[in-house]
């Protein structure tokens, strides 16, 4: 595929003269999407659960390579059938029944696409406003230009313009991360670190959960989407590992050096809970200040890439009749519209916004299980023609898929709380089994264990016959 040409596949399967490339490719993509600075405050995020550096460390290497593993796993079917992620959910929730899941999809794509672009922006205003001589409105349009410039840019053209794109960003913002590591490593107090005592399990179980969700598991619900132009003859546990190792090393070791420097310095870590990224200017000689709101915007644009793209094909996906670009072009300009009002219009609509996305993670979580089981369960490759097929092997509805979104959601909402807007404190309403709302386990979001629990092991109980009879033809 020529560098600036605009892909033309949908939903459609990839044609065997279009797949190519092998299980290395994969590294750019899932890099560049979690190359962000916002991990190094994750690290205070991770201390804020009470617990000490050294369980820190261990809940951000467990959570992200346990949540990237999932996206792992869903890449291979994208691998075995070469068609986007949606379009493969409906071997398990039927042809019309993965409806459902593809709007929860649609919905969390465009929004953490537009809280991504409105965070380049706000990182890049805090900036300028620290070296000063710059209006504020200035920087923020500069921020908004060169976000959306190369967000739109890479989402709209599409599969091959990512590749390249992403590859690019994974090396610049790598280097200049190592860069701002060198300048900021002598900031860290190491007695103090160590001096933090262990927390409790439940806050240690916190942290893990919150490095799961936060990280890596709402990338599942587009892991095909980039492994469906491989060849069906590379390796999956090569799939598998490129995948993790891509999605996870960065973040990885960002997450264990924010909590180093938050552990450091108090006020460092009450900075960062109001503002994640432009807190981290705190530490940077003025020289360096330019060069850290490009870290932030490209770090932060990775990811937004791969939410606009996902976006576009989720929607084509579930029935929409239009193209993939045409797609993405309508959820730029919904992106746009959502960023412009987070940003100069709405004083305090950015954290309600982030409370909403997490209400809809806890479904999002129960159909990422259903799909991993389903992907884990089949051996064969899906029949192609059937996902486009109501009448086909794998039917119009699902119920019993259905009725595990349903159970799951219901209990993984009664087991979470979420703080970040008082019209979302409804949720919680089971955690009277567990100590209650301001209990041990109240802030830990075990929800999002149960509602992956039934999703998976559900899946498995009430289709792994159906699924062997499948194959058997």
């Amino acid at each position: 595929m020529p560098a600036f040409d605009l892909e033309i596949n949908g939903p459609n399967t990839i044609q065997e003269s279009e797949r190519q490339g092998n299980a290395r490719s994969l590294f750019w993509p899932w890099a560049g999407a979690n190359v962000s600075l916002l991990a190094l405050s994750y690290g205070s995020f991770f201390l804020g659960f009470g617990i000490s550096f050294k369980q820190a460390t261990f809940a951000a290497i467990i959570g992200t390579i346990a949540s990237f593993l999932l996206v792992g796993i869903s890449s291979l079917a994208g691998k075995r059938s070469n068609a986007p992620t949606m379009v493969l959910a409906r071997a398990s929730f039927g042809v019309k029944g993965s409806i459902l899941p593809g709007l929860l999809s649609y919905f969390i794509f465009v929004g953490w696409e537009t809280v991504l672009v409105s965070l380049a922006t706000l990182a890049t205003g805090t900036v300028f406003s620290r070296i000063g001589g710059v209006d504020q409105n200035l920087a923020l349009i500069l921020g908004f230009v060169i976000a959306v410039s190369l967000t739109v840019f890479g989402g709209v053209l599409g599969f091959g313009i990512i590749m390249k794109l992403q590859k690019l960003l994974t090396v610049i913002t790598v280097a200049m991360t190592v860069v701002y590591i060198a300048l900021t490593i002598d900031t860290v107090d190491w007695r103090a670190v160590t001096a933090i005592k262990d927390g409790s399990t439940q806050g240690f179980i916190g942290a893990l959960i919150f490095g799961v969700t936060g990280i890596g598991l709402g990338w599942v619900n587009c892991a095909a989407d980039y492994s469906r132009y491989l060849p069906r003859t590379v390796s999956s546990k090569a799939v598998v590992g490129w995948t993790v190792f891509g999605a996870s090393v960065v973040p990885i070791v960002l997450v264990i050096y924010g909590a180093a420097l938050s552990a450091s310095s108090k006020d460092l870590s009450d900075a960062i809970a109001m503002d994640p990224i432009g807190a981290l200017t705190s530490l940077l000689p003025t020289w360096f200040l330019i060069p850290f709101a490009l870290i932030a915007i490209l770090g932060l644009v990775g990811g937004a890439i791969l939410d606009l793209y996902s976006s576009g094909l989720a929607l084509v996906s579930i029935g929409v009749p239009i193209k993939r670009h045409q797609a993405a072009i309508i959820d730029a300009l919904i992106m746009l519209a959502g960023c412009i009002y987070i940003v100069w219009v709405a004083d305090n609509f950015f954290y309600p916004f982030q409370g909403f996305l997490i209400t809809l993670g806890v479904p999002v979580a129960v159909w990422s299980a259903i799909f991993v089981a389903d992907v884990i369960m089949r051996k064969r490759a899906y029949i192609e023609k059937d996902l486009y097929d109501e009448q086909g092997m794998y039917g119009s509805v699902n119920k019993g898929s259905i009725a595990l979104m349903f159970v799951g959601t219901i209990v993984g909402w009664g087991f979470v709380t979420n703080t970040f807007a008082s019209w979302l404190s409804w949720q919680g309403y089971f955690l009277g089994v567990i100590g209650g709302k301001e209990g041990e386990w109240a802030y830990s979001n075990i929800g999002v264990i149960f509602a992956l629990l039934i999703g998976f092991v559900g899946h498995i109980i009430l289709a792994r016959k159906t699924i062997a009879k499948q194959e058997s033809f």
